[in-house]
């Protein structure tokens, strides 16, 4: 048996509270396992009849995911007196072993040295991981203010290029999209099945994108007022839509008051300690990185000084913000740009301070990689899902991977945190930071696939304004182009925003599709047939290259569908008999 494979930690997503009287255990072995029990029971259980050895009571546990190297095998438990101590025997062939928390060992070796159970120490109904209901259910929908919409009153004073004109565009090229003119295509966007809309920056800023933010208080005057926000969100309410806002906390921009404050006056300063400064002749007025290290700032970028937010004046400045926010504008969610470089101890106070104004609202973290760190409750909420995006671009990408291959590396970005996360958790084929989804895609109909994936799948699913009709641009700014809004409004794009808009229906309407649990149907004879069951609707995407025969139950989608035949590059939802 491969021992070095067998890991569990009593934490993150191999143990955790689904509930407040569930507890969810998780152990990892390599494939050549062919059993695992747990033995579990309450650490004190022994007390009630004064017994001197602690007997524990076994409980079979299945395979919840099968991974390239690793098996990962879960079962629920519900522990009477909410404690739990246990250890596992896993099996392969005849050999058995035990899995302490401190040894892995043969079965007829565990008592050799002393032996450490594994343990929940206590099932707090306070403690469990509780993301808004609201979010599982929600399709987002991703907008840059400048480049989503005009308003019918907009007036053209001199300073935004003509709308659609992306012949050499610049960095800091405006357009005159702004809030009103989201508020005027929300009725689009309701059609479209969006349930929730998530704004980049929006607050005073001399760039197009706002990340570089000079007041976290004011509106940009490009974009409109305080007035159009509230109404913005007023109507979409109304729609049934909900509101993210974009928070940029790692960093601001360089007219930000306290950055404005220390260049003049140096450690005199009041907020000298609101940033990383290590050097007084950090000033040099020409310079557009900063690589030297005189202070820290975003991606080296001079115009985006890191801010410190270990420093508690910090902390408090942020915090009482988001509250603001929340207050003054009744949002339901806050998106935290570069959420991984702010300091624990901040995401802890923010989270505590705006949900206590408003229980449901939903905080999101830019995060790119694993981040179970930032999921404990007390933090986010919900991260942005680049594992998923990244499994997908891989299997359309490489040829040679199979459906196998695509479910054991999606398998995997599940295996990374607790359920109840997993249908939380911000999946998308694209943003403003990466190229459109299009432009990786050998046709529309791939692109149809990619998105038939991530509308069936669990978490809350996005989509980049624009990729509804397929729109294109692989680098920047050419990835930040402004919405057709004259051809879509002529019907251009009519039919693939209807296939779009069917995938977003079925979803809605099929809530096996919002939750976590799946099943790989493999075709040996087809290994790039794509064949998603979940609960008993059938996903089946052929990646093939080739047409393939399926048969099938009451058609909910297709998109290349012929008889009996999936034409290559189509798709099919069905509701079939499990």
């Amino acid at each position: 048996m491969n021992l070095s494979a067998i890991r569990h930690r009593s934490t993150g997503s191999d143990c955790y509270a689904l509930d407040e009287n569930t507890v969810v255990l998780q152990l990892w072995t390599a494939h050549d396992a062919d059993a695992v029990t747990v033995f579990s029971e309450d650490p004190f259980i022994q007390a009630i009849d004064h017994r001197h050895a602690w007997k524990a009571v076994p409980a079979k546990m299945e395979v919840l995911y099968a991974l390239e190297h690793h098996l990962v095998w879960s079962i629920e438990l519900t522990p009477a007196f909410k404690r739990l101590q246990y250890y596992f025997v896993v099996e392969s062939g005849d050999e058995r072993v035990c899995v302490f928390e401190n040894k892995v060992c043969p079965e007829a070796e565990r008592d050799r040295i002393s032996t450490e159970y594994f343990k929940f120490p206590w099932l707090n109904p306070s403690d469990v991981i509780a993301p808004p209901a609201w979010v599982r259910d929600t399709v987002w929908y991703q907008i840059m203010p400048d480049r989503f919409a005009r308003s019918r009153h907009f007036a053209d004073n001199g300073k935004f290029r003509a709308w659609g004109d992306f012949s050499s565009p610049g960095f800091n090229d405006l357009y005159g999209g702004s809030l009103q003119g989201i508020t005027e295509r929300l009725p689009y966007l309701r059609e479209l099945g969006i349930g929730g809309i998530y704004l980049t920056p929006i607050f005073l800023s001399n760039s197009y994108h706002k990340y570089n933010t000079f007041d976290y208080y004011t509106i940009d005057p490009d974009f409109g007022t305080e007035a159009d926000l509230k109404a913005l969100v007023q109507t979409a309410h109304g729609m049934g839509i909900r509101v993210m806002l974009d928070a940029v906390f790692n960093h601001c921009g360089t007219e930000f008051f306290a950055w404005k404050d220390v260049c003049e006056k140096g450690r005199r300063s009041p907020y000298f300690d609101w940033f990383f400064i290590n050097r007084d002749d950090f000033i040099k007025p020409d310079d557009f990185t900063v690589g030297d290290g005189r202070y820290f700032a975003f991606s080296f970028w001079t115009g985006m000084p890191k801010l410190n937010t270990n420093t508690p004046e910090v902390r408090r400045y942020f915090t009482d913000l988001c509250v603001h926010w929340v207050r003054s504008y009744d949002i339901d969610g806050i998106r935290f740009d570069v959420a991984d470089e702010v300091s624990h101890t901040f995401l802890r106070q923010m989270n505590a301070a705006v949900k206590a104004v408003k229980p449901d609202i939903f905080l999101l973290g830019e995060i790119w990689f694993d981040a179970i760190g930032w999921l404990n409750g007390y933090e986010f909420d919900s991260v942005m899902n680049y594992p998923f995006t990244g499994c997908l671009s891989d299997f359309w990408r490489d040829g040679t991977l199979t459906a196998q291959d695509f479910m054991q590396r999606l398998h995997f970005s599940r295996s990374l945190y607790p359920r109840q996360i997993n249908e939380v958790v911000f999946n998308f084929l694209d943003t403003h930071d990466t190229a459109r989804a299009r432009e990786n895609c050998r046709s529309q109909n791939e692109l149809l696939q990619k998105l038939a994936v991530l509308l069936c799948m669990a978490g809350t699913p996005c989509l980049y304004y624009g990729t509804e009709i397929a729109m294109r641009g692989k680098r920047t700014p050419y990835n930040r182009s402004t919405m057709p809004w004259d051809d879509i409004d002529a019907g251009k794009f009519s039919r693939f925003q209807s296939k779009v808009r069917a995938l977003i229906a079925v979803r809605h309407a099929c809530p096996d599709l919002r939750r976590d649990k799946m099943a790989l149907r493999y075709d040996e004879n087809h290994p790039r047939l794509v064949r998603v069951q979940k609960g008993d609707i059938l996903l089946t995407v052929n990646a093939t290259g080739a047409d393939v025969p399926v048969t099938h139950g009451e058609i909910l989608f297709q998109n290349g569908l012929r008889g009996g035949v999936l034409g290559k590059d189509g798709v099919l939802i069905e509701q079939v008999l499990s």
